[in-house]
């Protein structure tokens, strides 16, 4: 589950929403460690680097436990016996450690046993569902619920540099809890830093979608205390490994499930409600015609409307809400149109009576 993520903002923006207070209460932004290995995008898939949030203390023995930098790292494990020289080479890829077995397996038991707790920032995750009787599956994009603002109407057309700012300086990251270990080459060179998060029960309302989700840091003080493992306990940090009620989707096109497709449109909300276009052939033209001019009217316009809610208009919360067109009494229409056929049917047509 959970095998693509979006985290398509750019370096200054993702440091800004990042922005924390330290232990003394100060307003502070992340700092960077090998930023050039950041590559925004759309559609991330493992063995991509991601960036994850993790404690200064890591990297300088001296430093404050609740201070944190943004590191890009490879998605998926690269365990210690590979001696490839090309982690890519790896004939499986682990991605996600279930939540019920961490303590399980080495590879898992050990760095969290050490601390190597860190968040994986993303704008939301990508998850399928399977159409029942079909072998075809629905992505959706899974995420944070937003805060509705005048700049986040320009959500999906943020394609250009001078439009970033406006739209992502209010959006609220995904902050997933995962856990970081490194690799060392065979033959030497540098370290390679590698993430994993993990998985647990889905919430309500994502069950339908799937059965699994990650597990999600909600809030500040959730993601203070995974990070900080100076001061917290690895027993007390697995306390907020459980699934959040607070999430929302939207369903999104097949263009995502080609992980070269690096677009915009990964993310834009699509109507799963498709109106098929009626071909009609004959003399049922003239009735569908007659249909278009002679059906009851549509509502008045004038209706009052539903007051507009707080959440923005792309979210599941309207998605979902797919409007049924009222039932017309189709019968009487048809025999209305027979009726004005017959009535229409040139003389040397119809029936001869006494």
């Amino acid at each position: 589950m959970c095998g693509r993520t979006s985290c398509h903002l750019p370096r200054d923006v993702l440091t800004r929403a990042c922005a924390y207070q330290d232990r003394r209460g100060q307003q502070r932004l992340p700092e960077w460690r090998d930023p050039d290995k950041y590559c925004p995008s759309y559609n991330k898939s493992p063995q991509s680097n991601s960036p994850v949030l993790l404690s200064r203390l890591h990297f300088e023995k001296d430093a404050d436990s609740s201070e944190r930098i943004i590191a890009p790292m490879r998605w998926g494990l690269v365990p210690s016996w590979f001696k490839e020289s090309d982690p890519s080479k790896l004939q499986f890829n682990t991605t996600n450690c279930r939540s019920d077995t961490i303590m399980e397996k080495r590879s898992f038991k050990v760095p969290l046993g050490k601390g190597r707790r860190c968040v994986v920032l993303a704008d939301g995750f990508y998850e399928w569902q399977r159409c029942q009787g079909t072998n075809q599956r629905q992505p959706y994009f899974i995420y944070f619920p937003q805060i509705k603002t005048e700049k986040s109407v320009f959500f999906f057309f943020a394609d250009s540099p001078e439009n970033w700012e406006k739209v992502w300086d209010n959006w609220r990251l995904l902050t997933m809890a995962g856990i970081f270990d490194c690799w060392e080459p065979p033959e030497g060179g540098d370290v390679l830093y590698f993430f994993f998060f993990f998985t647990v029960d889905s919430c309500k309302g994502l069950s339908d979608i799937h059965h699994r989700m990650p597990a999600i840091l909600d809030g500040e003080e959730a993601v203070s205390k995974w990070l900080d493992f100076g001061e917290v306990s690895t027993q007390e940090a697995l306390k907020l490994i459980h699934s959040t009620e607070n999430i929302t989707f939207h369903a999104v096109s097949s263009v995502v499930n080609n992980s070269r497709n690096n677009t915009p449109e990964c993310l834009a909300p699509v109507d799963l409600v498709v109106k098929k276009e009626l071909k009609a052939s004959g003399s049922s033209q003239r009735m569908l015609q007659w249909l278009a001019t002679k059906s009851p009217k549509k509502e008045d316009s004038k209706t009052p409307q539903k007051e507009e809610s707080d959440v923005p208009q792309w979210s599941s919360q309207f998605l979902q809400k797919s409007s049924v067109p009222t039932k017309r009494g189709t019968a009487g229409l048809l025999e209305q149109w027979l009726k004005r056929e017959k009535e229409e049917e040139p003389v040397a047509k119809r029936p001869y009576s006494q």
